[in-house]
């Protein structure tokens, strides 16, 4: 027996009001030497981080210990929200979430991200190195070239090619040189 009404069944009434963002990457500025308190609060908060790690030699103490790969930075892969951006922001010692307010956010690439987590995975030693592209300006700071600046033209694995010119003459040379031994001219 119906008394005239319709019922209407509410199968979406689980589905949040907002669509949730997807759990993409995102790089945490922290103060310095804060990266570990950063990351055990915001892992207590359920957030999922990345503080990848290297070791070094101490030679102050003479032992070897575990650094940050990148001073200053841990990684949280999450659903950026307002609420989660704000939360992260509340932790002691996050200065902000890189590239500026909430609405701004610029995810970093996940094969980025693999690629990191793999390295950190292998085990493999691993060393800072200076971030330049093919065709910057860079010096070479060790080795018989020490000084040198020129262009940086094409890379092999461990090796790249070093232009330097002569304006006046429009001429260049190039010579082949370690990717450890070059850094960006500022």
């Amino acid at each position: 027996m119906t008394d005239g009404t319709t019922t209407i069944e509410h199968d979406h009434l689980s589905e949040p009001c907002a669509p949730r963002e997807p759990a993409a990457w995102y790089a945490i500025y922290t103060r310095s030497h804060f990266e570990n308190l950063v990351a055990d609060q915001l892992t207590a908060r359920g957030f999922s981080l990345f503080l990848p790690e290297r070791g070094v030699w101490s030679k102050r103490l003479q032992t070897p210990r575990v650094v940050p790969m990148f001073p200053g930075y841990l990684f949280v892969r999450h659903g950026m929200e307002k609420k989660s951006y704000i939360e992260i922001l509340n932790a002691r010692g996050v200065v902000r979430v890189l590239d500026g307010g909430w609405n701004r956010l610029t995810p970093i690439a996940d094969i980025e991200m693999e690629g990191i987590q793999r390295v950190v995975k292998a085990g493999v030693p691993v060393l800072p190195h200076a971030y330049f592209n093919r065709g910057d300006r860079v010096r070479v700071f060790d080795g018989p070239l020490t000084g040198v600046e020129g262009i940086f033209v094409r890379d092999k694995p461990n090796k790249g090619r070093l232009v330097v010119s002569i304006n006046l003459l429009q001429t260049s040379v190039a010579v082949e040189v370690d990717y450890a031994l070059v850094a960006p001219c500022e």
